[in-house]
């Protein structure tokens, strides 16, 4: 005979009846746990409720005095009990005191049982106010006033170039200065009387930079030709090619100990250049996109760059790679000067103009009051930054709290429209009493303190506010 199996009905539950069977489960399973819960210690939480209220409103009550402090006070437990002790004899027990002195002169335990049965101490009534002046809340740090300075007035206005002046660096006399502009040329201008003493002929295209020499008689000068020139000034002609970038070259500068030369552009990179076999001694990688400026110093990291791709990198020149990147700028980062005491440096970009500090760029401060593109930057040794912007507007601020305590905008010259009124270099010459812009209507402008001004003609608008937050 064929066994017949008979199938038992299959019972399908609704969705609730299941969830409900799964919490009572769950719930039968940790009964037990929730069951074993120690109780809350009463007297821990009144402590904690009496702290809390003395805390929030103990300015409001009276003042009590406070009782005699009693000599000779120690410690004694045995296994959880503590007993307070005076002159080695117990205050309990003692015959000679009064019940009602008894209960009135015995000290506050200094150490008490918590709920897990550990003995801690109880703090005196000094202790606490010690920490709570110590966890008081502080102050908001105010802004330093800052010091007063004389503002810098146009005092002269040098016209030659048929292009936008793009570049400018003094020589080390301070004789004369040298710029290159995008008529492909390079000029050199006497500094006392502002007339051109030489013009230099040889790139095919735009000059975007230029650097003198301090321990040569050389000019260097970097172009959209994709080259880098060495020009002598003794015959005042190149003597020197640099080949190898893949594009425009946008920035160079020297490096003050050694013979070399870094110049950066639009290939995203840095090359440093030996300065006299015209070898490319070693090639900065890294950056994403356009490098905008490049500076050398003596000291670590010895070279900095600056780029579109919104990145700072301080470079390892021994090593030859990136020592640290900065990443806080938002925007594109075109402009970038070393301070030239402090061991810091400040960068500008559109979203504002950030000081940092070396060897690993540990960030300062924001420096804010531009709203426009900022094309260049230059700092002296007294602690004047000034920041110029593609709108042509030129502000000053103190380097050491960043107080903008100057404003300025150039009328644009004859003949130049008002869109050509930007200002792409900025420089102080070698005494730092005179400063230098080149702008995009063709002329180059030189100003100077104002020595006329006083404290009381050109007060210091300046309130005591709460110091600005160290935002990234």
């Amino acid at each position: 005979m064929s066994a017949e199996v008979e199938q038992m009905p299959v019972t399908k539950h609704g969705v609730h009846t299941l969830c409900f069977r799964s919490l009572k489960r769950t719930h039968d399973t940790f009964i037990s746990d929730h069951g074993c819960m120690p109780e809350p210690d009463k007297t821990a939480e009144e402590m904690k409720k009496a702290i809390k209220t003395k805390q929030e409103y103990g300015g409001l009550e009276k003042s009590q005095p406070k009782a005699a402090k009693i000599p000779g006070r120690a410690l004694a437990i045995e296994g959880e009990k503590t007993l307070a002790i005076t002159d080695g004899k117990s205050l309990v027990g003692d015959g000679d005191i009064s019940k009602q002195n008894r209960t009135e002169n015995v000290p506050t335990p200094i150490a008490r049982p918590n709920q897990h049965g550990a003995i801690v101490p109880v703090k005196t009534d000094k202790e606490k106010q010690e920490e709570k002046m110590k966890i008081a809340q502080r102050k908001a740090p105010v802004m330093p006033k800052p010091k007063w300075r004389a503002p810098w007035k146009l005092y002269r206005v040098i016209s030659g170039h048929i292009g936008w002046v793009r570049c400018v660096d003094f020589e080390p006399g301070n004789e004369w200065f040298v710029t290159g502009s995008n008529d492909r040329c390079i000029k050199i201008w006497d500094s006392a009387s502002g007339k051109l003493k030489l013009t230099l002929t040889g790139h095919i295209s735009e000059v975007r930079g230029v650097k003198v020499s301090t321990r040569h008689p050389y000019i260097f000068s970097c172009g959209q030709d994709h080259t880098v020139k060495c020009w002598d000034m003794e015959y005042n002609r190149v003597i020197r090619h640099y080949h190898g970038h893949l594009s425009s070259v946008y920035g160079l500068d020297l490096h003050p100990t050694i013979d070399v030369l870094v110049s950066v552009g639009r290939d995203a990179c840095g090359r440093v250049w030996d300065m006299r076999t015209k070898a490319n001694v070693m090639t900065l990688t890294g950056h994403t996109n356009t490098v905008a400026a490049v500076r050398c110093q003596a000291a670590e990291p010895q070279v900095i760059t600056s780029s579109h791709d919104t990145t700072v990198r301080l470079w390892d020149l021994a090593a030859g790679k990136t020592h640290c990147t900065l990443t806080n700028h938002k925007k594109s980062v075109r402009a970038l000067a070393l301070h030239p005491k402090q061991y810091s440096f400040a960068t500008a970009a559109p979203d504002n103009i950030k000081q940092w500090k070396f060897p690993d760029g540990n960030f300062i401060q924001n420096v804010s009051g531009h709203n426009a593109i900022l094309n260049a930057l230059a700092i002296n040794s007294d602690g004047v930054m000034v920041s110029g912007a593609d709108n042509g507007t030129m502000q000053w601020f103190d380097w050491r709290t960043g107080y903008n305590f100057q404003r300025y905008q150039a009328p644009v010259q004859p003949g130049s429209l008002d869109s050509e009124s930007g200002i792409f270099a900025l420089a102080f010459d070698k005494s730092e009493s005179r400063l230098i812009s080149c702008e995009g209507d063709k002329t180059i402008k030189l100003y100077k303190e104002d020595a006329e001004a006083t404290e009381e003609t050109n007060p210091i608008l300046w309130k005591p506010e709460v110091a600005r937050r160290k935002r990234f």
